[in-house]
């Protein structure tokens, strides 16, 4: 089973979490780091290493991050660079996509499949609800 581990700035990381757990149960083989104010990218290196270590029976980590480019997402691939089991991270994660993902890992295990699976299912998350006003149509012979 391919692994997951969640992180983020603040509490993005146990705060989506706790949405996964109540929606879908809380997976097995699932790690979350929060990316706390106090942290240093030092103590987010040590904590993301250690999570990745918990996981490192796996058939790879699939890291969740909250923004592209930010400290939890350059951090999770600076330490996924050396690490023996094959380590993905995504940057911009919905709901949706852990959730997905978390229900998928169990019959698919391809990780260039995940991924994909991942990124188009958090794409199709994003939507704009427009109200619109419904009119009637009468038709012209009156019918």
């Amino acid at each position: 089973m391919i692994g997951i581990l969640v992180t983020g700035h603040g509490n993005f990381a146990t705060g989506i979490s706790s949405s996964v757990k109540l929606i879908a149960g809380m997976p097995e083989k699932y790690e979350m780091v929060d990316f706390l104010e106090d942290y240093s990218v030092d103590d987010l290196t040590r904590e993301l290493n250690a999570a990745m270590d918990r996981l490192s029976d796996c058939d790879g980590i699939l890291v969740f991050s909250d923004l592209a480019g930010g400290s939890p997402f350059k951090t999770a691939v600076e330490v996924g660079v050396g690490r023996k089991e094959r380590v993905e991270v995504l940057g911009g994660t919905n709901l949706g996509m852990i959730i997905e993902i978390s229900m998928a890992r169990g019959f698919v295990s391809d990780m260039d499949a995940l991924v994909e699976m991942a990124v188009n299912t958090g794409k199709d998350q994003v939507v704009h609800f427009v109200l619109t006003k419904h009119e009637d149509v009468a038709d012209e012979d009156g019918i």
